[in-house]
């Protein structure tokens, strides 16, 4: 979640510094809803140490690991979150 809030966040000339448009911050968070709606039937107590998928097409990981190395830092307030989401996206790659 924190990282779809990131996203949100991104104003219009950081967008532009991504090389993103809105359509493609909608489509990339379109991922992550569809990702919520999943982890919404992880029980509570478990969800912190759940991993939960994100499936994307593969033109959309590099621009994601641009995101997560550019700007997350700038919005995220957990670290651990940020070490674990650039690691995925590093793997995934």
């Amino acid at each position: 979640m924190e990282f779809a809030l990131a996203l949100l966040s991104v104003p219009p000339d950081e967008l532009e510094a991504l090389d993103w448009s809105f359509a493609d911050r909608k489509r990339l968070l379109d991922h992550f809803l569809r990702s919520g709606k999943a982890a919404q039937r992880i029980s509570r107590d478990v969800l912190a140490q759940s991993p939960i998928t994100l499936r994307l097409p593969r033109r959309d990981l590099a621009p994601l690991q641009r995101f997560a190395r550019r700007e997350l830092p700038k919005a995220a307030s957990n670290a651990a979150m940020l070490d674990r989401v650039i690691r995925v996206l590093d793997e995934a790659a």
